[in-house]
């Protein structure tokens, strides 16, 4: 007679919390106009979306759940993956909508993007620091929303660099450099030439079109001073 076998059975479910950056958009109207304002934003930083958390504020619209649907699908169309809704009432949605997020604190805001943390994130801390000793290449992404980036090294076309205080570059800056992603006004971005292809502080951005051609390739500053994003010539 063969000998019954224990079987252990695990019935305990582990869950985890765990706090992600999110990028916030926010839709006015008309709508058609400003998908054409995000395609020539997207225009000037190609692939900037992809594989980032989106969040959809429809804080500012009043639109029906299949209009909501079709707004998503044509940023789906661009590349961009709305992973939850802000701002909207319960009789908008729908079950095949994402689902609507409570909880997030938002930052100071901006033109076009600001950075909030989707679940919970901590208040903006300035004491925080990131030194990056090698250069960043093509494709990479720095998130440091806890304080300021020093990057000993250049940061090639196709990189980016997100913080909560300010970027201090000391190289080439050919990428995008987002300081204040967490409502901080007063971070500033340094760099030894400036060859960016999008600089922002607190959500407002400068693309390489907007740049004084006099300051490309140059050791430049940028601030903000009442909300307009100042660039300046550190020679």
């Amino acid at each position: 007679m063969t000998a019954p076998v224990a079987i252990r059975t695990n019935n305990s479910l582990r869950l985890r919390g765990r706090s992600f950056m999110a990028f916030i958009l926010s839709p006015a109207p008309p709508i058609s106009q400003w998908v054409e304002h995000l395609d020539r934003w997207s225009g000037n930083s190609p692939n900037f979306f992809t594989g980032k958390p989106i969040i959809l504020d429809l804080a500012g619209v009043a639109l029906a759940a299949p209009e909501i649907a079709e707004l998503i699908a044509m940023l789906a169309a661009r590349g961009i993956r709305v992973m939850g809704l802000e701002g909207a009432q319960p009789d908008q949605l729908s079950p095949s909508l994402p689902p609507l997020l409570q909880g997030g604190r938002p930052s100071a805001g901006g033109e076009l993007l600001a950075d909030t943390g989707a679940a919970g994130a901590s208040p903006p801390r300035q004491a925080a620091s990131l030194l990056i000793e090698s250069p960043i290449r093509s494709g990479q992404s720095i998130l440091f929303p806890a304080g300021d980036v020093t990057v000993l090294g250049a940061v090639s076309s196709g990189a980016e660099i997100v913080a909560g205080g300010s970027i201090h570059v000391y190289g080439a800056l050919r990428g995008r450099a987002m300081a204040g992603s967490t409502g901080n006004g007063r971070a500033r971005i340094f760099c030894s030439r400036n060859e960016a292809e999008l600089i922002a502080i607190d959500g407002y951005y400068r693309t390489a079109e907007q740049m004084d051609a006099d300051l490309r390739g140059r050791p430049t500053q940028c601030w903000l001073c009442e909300r307009i994003l100042t660039i300046a010539a550190l020679e």
